[in-house]
């Protein structure tokens, strides 16, 4: 049996543990972050999704979603900021929308690990623009919203 079906039926099935993990590039993460069951769905259809692990204190670039991107946490505690915007925490179950071309970033606390599910769409076949790291500066500054 294949680790997906992918035949002509209405559905494919991609069973846990079929992909291997990938080690989140140094150019798009600060600190350890590792990224498993990655998809991207067949054209027309232009939705992908990632399961994103942050070992405590990692987190992404500054980068922003053509557009936009859904967060669901699912795991641990984080923190999100969109530019100029307070920094928010985020733990499991909570739902975060980085709106179209917003510039923001995400990752776990300083303290504790944290795990999201992240879906995104492909603009002429682009999910994401990376930018520079985000500062110590910033990603430790205080106060924390928390909502």
């Amino acid at each position: 049996m294949s680790t997906s079906d992918n035949t002509s039926e209405d559905m494919q099935i991609h069973r846990a543990g079929s992909t291997e993990a990938i080690k989140g590039p140094a150019d798009w993460f600060t600190g350890n972050v590792r990224i498993d069951k990655v998809f991207n769905a067949p054209e027309p259809a232009r939705v992908g999704m990632a399961v994103v692990n942050f070992e405590p204190g990692a987190h992404t670039n500054w980068h922003t979603h053509p557009l936009g991107q859904i967060l669901l946490v699912t795991d641990g505690v984080g923190w999100t900021q969109c530019e100029g915007g307070p920094k928010t925490e985020i733990r499991p179950g909570d739902l975060i929308w980085c709106n179209c071309g917003r510039r923001h970033w995400h990752g776990a606390t300083d303290k504790t690990a944290m795990q999201h599910v992240a879906v995104q769409e492909a603009l002429d076949g682009k999910p994401v623009d990376w930018f520079e790291p985000v500062t110590d500066d910033i990603y430790l500054a205080g106060p924390v919203k928390k909502d």
